[in-house]
């Protein structure tokens, strides 16, 4: 087993902090509606990455590259519930190798590959690893599965008194209507109303105060901890006084035009369909969620407050690499959809903020910087922190240190790439589309977004003219230039995905023409 260098100050723990669909432009520090002064002390102790991308706008895919540092193409979990092949490593696996467990506070969203478990039946250890996708689990929190299990963190709102078998349901989700009676998460129309589980109690405090404790337990011994929220995503339920923070005017209005509803893309326009996009068109859907979204931010920003707070006085702020971001954005109305999935802006951009406390970071902390990464450089950047191999010839990500601590990267992208397979959606059968008929691939580069759809004309965004993303030109006879320049960068990008991933790049050196010298094989000579 190999031992990471933990002798180097600054070089010592990892705090990867996950938010669930949460948008830069909610934040102070990126400009945004909200005032979130815990999130900005983060930005000023590290770099802000103005243009972060996920690789799919799908929470499991999207996860998986975060977690394996590869595009959904090569990790092959395409959709929420997908398992992950088992050949796959993650960076919990990468982490144990080197004797450094990465623990895990929340959501992953993993699934294991249980059939081909069965058939290979690991002894305990090796099992437990592969149920978690790595991670060494403090307490697994997947949110709206908990009714179903028997977690930690409903038997703690059973203990604060909390009663009924399903207190998630009842209480986190759950509020009291003007009528006195029980009022559901689960409707939309019912998200103004205060949760009946108090702030403290709530997902957001919970899991703050848990990690809170871990690292209280640590003392001395060096770690590493996913803490991972799941708000602000849906169910959209606040606590108080969260719930009234904000109103419709505090809110920013959803980016949209009348003309994206006249003869759609075919895709784009089945999405419309969908019902919480339906309801999503609709003003006063908009203006009961998005307050409500905003108080979700404000609480997970107040709690961070308080993790930030108490890793000051433990000293671990100056010895810990702190990643903050989120698994995708939100809709919320913009083009008149609900949800996440679609190719936007919205979705597809993230928050990403790196404060690595090296000395070497000193001159990028507190700035912003321009560079194009997607959510597959956190593996590599991780490692690169930790001192261990960097995994190139699995990983498809590139460490950020370089950027933080000023270095020289070498050539750095000028485009992101992303995936969506819809087949498991309600807009696969309004389109009367197959299961291995709906995949979309996306290309954003420094001016245009391409999207390419299997069975349909592809769609283009020009940027630069068009920010919002309101005039889909994916038909103007001018541009096909364009569209054909960014088709072939596809398909390069699609031909470089790292399929070989039994044999490190030095291996394949050291075998390059090896048959003779290794094996004395004389192959063709006369």
């Amino acid at each position: 087993m190999q031992t990471a260098d933990i002798r180097q100050p600054g070089s010592r723990n990892v705090l990867f902090i996950m938010c669930d669909q949460l948008r830069p432009d909610y934040l102070s520090c990126y400009g945004g509606v909200l005032q979130t002064p815990n999130i900005d002390r983060i930005a000023a102790r590290g770099l802000r990455f103005d243009r972060a991308f996920v690789t799919s706008g799908v929470c499991g895919p999207s996860r998986t590259s975060f977690y394996t540092g590869r595009y959904p193409i090569s990790h092959r979990v395409t959709w929420n519930r997908v398992p992950l092949p088992l050949d796959e490593l993650t960076l919990g696996d990468y982490l144990a190798e080197a004797g450094r467990p990465l623990h895990l506070l929340g959501k992953t969203h993993f699934v294991p590959d249980a059939a081909r478990l069965r058939r290979l039946r690991p002894d305990p250890e090796q099992r437990r690893l592969l149920d978690e996708g790595g991670f060494t689990p403090v307490e697994r929190y997947d949110g709206h599965f908990e009714p179903a299990a028997d977690s930690p963190y409903r038997r703690y709102l059973i203990d604060q008194g909390y009663k009924g078998p399903t207190p998630w349901t009842d209480y986190v989700i759950g509020s009291t209507g003007a009528d006195g009676q029980f009022a559901s998460g689960w409707y939309m129309r019912n998200a103004p109303l205060a949760a009946r589980v108090a702030a403290a109690d709530s997902e957001t405090a919970y899991l703050t105060s848990r990690a809170i404790g871990f690292i209280e337990q640590q003392g001395d011994t060096p770690w590493a901890l996913h803490l991972s929220y799941i708000k602000p995503h849906w169910p959209y339920k606040a606590p108080a006084p969260y719930h009234t923070l904000y109103g419709a005017a505090d809110a920013p209005r959803p980016v949209r035009a009348d003309h994206e509803r006249v003869d759609p893309h075919p895709v784009f326009g089945a999405y419309q369909r969908l019902e919480e996009s339906e309801c999503f068109a609709q003003d006063h859907v908009v203006d009961a969620i998005r307050p409500v979204y905003m108080g979700l931010v404000k609480q997970i920003d107040d709690e961070l407050g308080r993790l930030l707070d108490r890793l000051e006085q433990l000293g671990r702020l100056d010895d810990t690499l702190i990643v903050f971001t989120s698994d995708h954005g939100d809709l919320a109305g913009d083009h008149w959809l609900g949800e996440k999935e679609y190719f936007f802006e919205p979705v597809m951009r993230i928050p990403l903020i790196v404060s690595d406390p090296s000395a070497a970071a000193r001159a990028s902390r507190g700035t912003a910087s321009e560079a194009m990464v997607e959510c597959i450089d956190v593996v590599p950047t991780v490692l690169d922190f930790l001192g261990l191999p960097s995994q190139e010839h699995r990983v498809e990500g590139r460490s950020l240190l370089p950027l933080l601590r000023g270095g020289q990267p070498g050539e750095w992208r000028s485009q992101v790439f992303g995936h969506l397979d819809y087949a498991y959606r309600e807009a696969r059968t309004f389109l009367g589309r197959g299961p291995q008929e709906c995949n979309g691939f996306m290309v954003r580069g420094e001016r245009y977004k391409y999207i390419w759809w299997e069975g349909y004309r592809s769609q283009l965004f020009d940027l630069q003219e068009d920010p919002q993303e309101l005039h889909d030109l994916g038909t103007d006879p001018g541009l096909e230039p364009v569209r054909r320049a960014m088709r072939e960068d596809l398909l390069r990008w699609l031909a470089s995905s790292r399929r070989r991933t039994t044999e490190s790049s030095q291996q394949v050196l050291e075998r390059t023409h090896a048959h003779e010298r290794m094996m004395g094989i004389l192959i063709g000579r006369w």
